[in-house]
C-alpha cells in the first residue's frame, strides 16, 4: 500500500488524535491546516494540531495526530457546504476532509472555517485564472538512456501579475500530485512572454523509494501548471527554499513558513489548473 506525503501533514503538522485527547495539550497547541480548492474540483483539507518540535516524527506518530473530528465549512460567498471525512490511504495521515458541492471557479473567493473544540479557525482565499499549459514533452540527454526530464512551454499573460507552482505526478507511482522541485515561478522573472524550462521531480517527505530527480522510460507523467495568488507563493517559497538550503523540512530551522491562517498556521489555497499528460516510451 502506498503511504506518500507531500505538504503540511509533516511540514509544520504534528498532531493529536481524538481518541483520548488530552484537552489540555489541545489547547496549548496550535491547529494546522493544509487546504486547497482547485479550479474544476472541491475543496479538500488535512487537519493537524501541533506537538512540540523535540518529539519524534515519522509515519505511525503522525497517522495517530491527525484531527478527525472538526466540523469545516466552505463558502463562496453565495453557497456552502460542511466538509465530510473520509480515509485516504494514498496519504500520511489517512484522512482527508473533502467537499462534493461547491466546485471550484475562477476569479471566486472561498472562505474557510473551522471549528474543533472551542476554537475557530479561518481564511481566505481566491482561485486566479488558469494559463494553459501549451506544451509538455520527455526529453533524454543521451539516446541510450533510460531516464530524462520534462520540458514545459506556457505563455505568461502579459497585463496579468501571476504566480505559478508546477507539480507532476507519475501514474501507478504517486497517487498525488508533487511540486516540482524549483517549480515556484514569479513572472516578474520571466525575460519573455513564452516561458520554457525543465521541470525536475519534486521531494517527498516518507517516500516509498530512493528519491530521483529524473524520470523513466515507460513513466506516464502528468504535468499540471497551477496559477495561485501570492500568500500561496509564498508559502512554497518557503517550504522550497528550506530544501534547497538543505534544512529539514520537517522542522524548519529558524523560521515558521508563511501562512494565510487566522487562529492556527498552514495554508489555504485557491489554484487555477492546466494538466498536460506525457506517456514516455520504455
Amino acid at each position: 500500500m502506498k503511504k506518500v506525503i507531500l505538504f503540511l501533514s509533516v511540514v509544520l503538522l504534528f498532531s493529536c488524535d481524538q481518541t483520548g485527547f488530552d484537552t489540555a495539550t489541545a489547547l496549548d497547541s496550535k491547529i494546522v491546516v493544509e487546504g486547497w480548492i482547485e479550479e474544476g474540483e472541491y475543496a479538500e483539507v488535512i487537519l493537524s494540531s501541533s506537538i512540540p518540535v523535540s518529539s519524534a516524527v515519522d509515519s505511525l506518530t503522525i497517522l495517530s495526530h491527525a484531527i478527525r473530528s472538526a466540523k469545516i465549512t466552505v463558502s463562496d460567498g453565495q453557497n456552502q457546504e460542511v466538509l465530510r471525512l473520509k480515509r485516504d490511504n494514498d496519504r500520511i495521515p489517512p484522512f482527508i476532509y473533502y467537499g462534493s458541492d461547491l466546485l471550484g471557479q475562477a476569479g471566486k473567493t472561498y472562505t474557510l472555517k473551522i471549528e474543533f473544540l472551542n476554537r475557530v479557525v479561518t481564511s481566505e482565499t481566491v482561485i486566479p485564472r488558469s494559463v494553459e499549459l501549451k506544451k509538455a514533452t520527455y526529453v533524454k540527454n543521451v539516446a541510450t538512456d533510460t531516464t530524462g526530464y520534462v520540458f514545459i512551454e506556457f505563455s505568461d499573460p502579459v497585463l496579468e501579475k501571476n504566480y505559478y507552482q508546477i507539480a507532476t505526478r507519475i501514474d501507478g507511482e504517486e497517487p498525488i500530485f508533487v511540486p516540482a522541485f524549483y517549480g515556484n515561478l514569479n513572472d516578474d522573472t520571466f525575460n519573455s512572454t513564452v516561458v520554457s524550462m525543465q521541470v525536475n521531480r519534486g521531494v517527498l517527505v516518507f517516500p516509498k523509494t530512493k528519491f530521483k530527480p529524473y524520470f523513466t522510460d515507460g513513466d506516464l507523467i502528468y504535468v499540471k501548471l497551477r496559477t495561485m495568488n501570492k500568500t500561496s507563493y509564498d508559502f512554497w517559497n518557503d517550504w522550497q527554499n528550506e530544501i534547497v538550503n538543505g534544512r529539514n523540512p520537517i522542522f524548519p530551522s529558524n523560521t515558521s513558513l508563511a501562512s494565510n491562517i487566522k487562529g492556527g498556521i498552514g495554508i489555504w489555497a485557491g489554484y487555477g489548473q492546466s494538466v498536460l499528460s506525457i506517456q514516455t516510451k520504455k
